[in-house]
């Protein structure tokens, strides 16, 4: 059940601190306990790399299967980062090709940030479709995040994202359209997940793919699938790792981008998130920053303090429930050697049995 501190990444003492078990590696030697080995390719920008890094890392950590986690984080060399997020990738991060040489159990892709509307201009395009497919046919199971999965979509599945025109913002309610299937056994049939994107995967695209919807909102959109198998790509659509105050973090720089003459319009609130305390303190403050905008004052302070507290998480529980089924079915069909996905006498074709 525990991470296993394999390196002095800051991202274990903080986890400890939350009281997340993590230990060490002369304690994890002592135990006769199956090792799982995930790796992380965190695309996540640099303000949001350590955060990223904490909130998947919680997810295995809390995860039920009897195992010790090993997770190892990585990058891509083409994307652009500051000197100190380099030096942390630098002491803390491997190489995929160290990744490649050791093997791994199952692999993490987070999002990445985009500019421009085509995911196959973007720099990393390339690279990510080599770990992709290097994963796809090396390690027992891909779990994608967000436009990670829009990427593999449209790689793989030749499916390509949709515009949506005003951005998906907010926590949504989702129901369970399959019971049944292994990943969301004992999962809530409905529940919460936070969204943030411009884009969508529609139902279609993932019956036209050929894919197994497993749970979707109120209006169709589709938050978790899973590659037709049923476990060697694993897809959310939302953001089930995203901390308490992930999506008031992002509200406060979309404030700021507006104080910074960086965005023409007041950010709305994100749906459903804010309650009518949070809403009247913001309202508020966005009467005090157009008074100082307009008399040229002093921006006044974002009142975060009198907020994170009182925010409330609807997610993270069914989260933990689905990366923890996920954590399970990869520990019952992998090999023991990680550079074979499969134990012998597991169909490739259909791990599960489904």
């Amino acid at each position: 059940m525990p991470l296993v501190a394999h390196n002095n990444l800051p991202s274990f003492n903080r986890l400890r601190g939350e009281g997340v078990k993590v230990l060490a590696p002369d304690a994890a030697v002592h135990q006769d306990i199956r090792e799982l080995h995930i790796g992380l390719l965190n695309m996540m920008p640099d303000a949001a790399l350590a955060a990223t890094e904490r909130q998947f890392f919680r997810l295995i950590g809390e995860s039920n299967p009897i195992a010790q986690f090993y997770v190892h984080p990585f990058t891509l060399d083409v994307l652009e980062r500051s000197e100190k997020a380099q030096a942390h990738i630098d002491q803390y991060y491997e190489t995929f090709e160290q990744i490649k040489q050791q093997g791994l159990d199952a692999l993490i892709i987070t999002g990445a940030n985009v500019a421009g509307p085509d995911l196959s201009s973007q720099v990393f395009w390339q690279p990510l479709i080599e770990v992709a497919d290097w994963a796809h046919e090396n390690v027992t199971s891909t779990l994608c995040s967000c436009l990670a999965t829009h990427a593999v979509l449209e790689f793989r599945y030749h499916q390509k994202r949709v515009f949506q025109g005003e951005k998906i913002w907010g926590v949504y309610p989702h129901n369970l359209v399959d019971k049944s299937h292994p990943l969301v056994v004992d999962v809530n049939t409905r529940f919460d997940v936070p969204h943030s994107r411009w884009n969508a995967v529609t139902h279609a695209q993932f019956k036209q793919a050929n894919l197994k919807v497993l749970a979707e909102s109120d209006d169709g959109c589709v938050h978790l699938a899973t590659s037709p198998d049923g476990l060697r790509t694993v897809f959310f659509q939302g953001h089930p790792e995203y901390d308490t105050i992930s999506l008031l973090k992002e509200y406060k720089r979309e404030v700021m981008l507006y104080v910074e003459d960086l965005r023409k319009d007041y950010p709305p609130f994100p749906d459903n998130y804010f309650g009518v305390f949070e809403k009247a303190l913001l309202n508020e403050y966005r009467l005090r920053v157009d008074e100082a905008k307009q008399n040229n004052l002093d921006i006044p302070v974002f009142p975060e303090a009198l907020i994170d507290y009182r925010l409330d998480n609807t997610w993270h529980d069914t989260a933990g429930e689905v990366v923890g089924n996920w954590m399970g079915l990869i520990y019952q069909v992998t090999h023991r050697d990680r550079k074979k996905p499969f134990m012998e006498g597991v169909d490739p074709d259909n791990p599960l049995g489904l």
